[in-house]
């Protein structure tokens, strides 16, 4: 399950693993992400995957997008406790195995979530121990994570990857996502007037993102 961007694989690109919302899929992200300028996503390999679960119940994006609908994992209504969380991790490594390598991720909102918690992860060898490190990070509506048997190993340590982050004026995850950058190394931080959503990228906040991605793109170079 998944999709490849419209842009060639390229070496010099930064092949980006990109992981969609809770209850959404790979096409939707992929429709969302390529309302951003050509001359920034020419700058990416993006490849888009399908959470491993069938959505298990009413999708926010119902009447906006088409199903079908995915889930990364389920959670209890406090988000402390998850269910099929390792089956997840492995999912992920797999789907990196077999499309990889990667060098980055990026992710929205529970895709987010798992993309800002998995080089924590990584490091203290639970997920992607299979897989090159990951190099960078670009957040939209993330978070942290809230089960305390997986926080106290995603965030042991600064997250020291190069991270991108997208907080929305109105986004309901907005003080969570300024949580998460506390625990990031020098987090680069795009602020917009909208809600949980993808952005559109602005004149200034294009100059940021381009900046951002040519500095992973010499950094994924140099680690060649």
């Amino acid at each position: 399950m998944g999709s490849e961007g419209d842009i060639g694989v390229n070496a010099r690109k930064p092949r980006v693993l990109c992981l969609h919302g809770f209850r959404t899929s790979a096409e939707i992200l992929k429709k969302q992400i390529h309302k951003w300028p050509e001359s920034l996503l020419q700058k990416m390999d993006l490849v888009f995957a399908d959470a491993p679960f069938p959505c298990q119940g009413k999708s926010d994006v119902e009447g906006i997008f088409d199903p079908p609908y995915y889930e990364w994992f389920q959670f209890n209504k406090e988000f402390t406790e998850y269910t099929n969380f390792d089956e997840c991790l492995k999912y992920i490594e797999d789907f990196m195995i077999e499309h990889g390598p990667f060098d980055g991720l990026l992710g929205f909102s529970q895709g987010a979530i798992l993309s800002g918690g998995l080089p924590g992860l990584q490091e203290k060898g639970v997920a992607l121990n299979k897989v090159s490190k990951v190099k960078f990070l670009i957040i939209i509506g993330g978070a942290k994570f809230r089960a305390p048997s997986v926080a106290e190993k995603a965030y042991a340590s600064p997250i020291s990857c190069p991270s991108l982050h997208f907080l929305g004026e109105t986004d309901f995850l907005r003080p969570y996502g300024a949580e998460l950058l506390e625990s990031c190394v020098e987090p680069v931080v795009i602020k917009h007037p909208k809600g949980h959503t993808i952005p559109r990228i602005d004149d200034d906040s294009l100059k940021t993102v381009t900046s951002f991605i040519e500095r992973v793109q010499k950094l994924c170079e140099d680690q060649k």
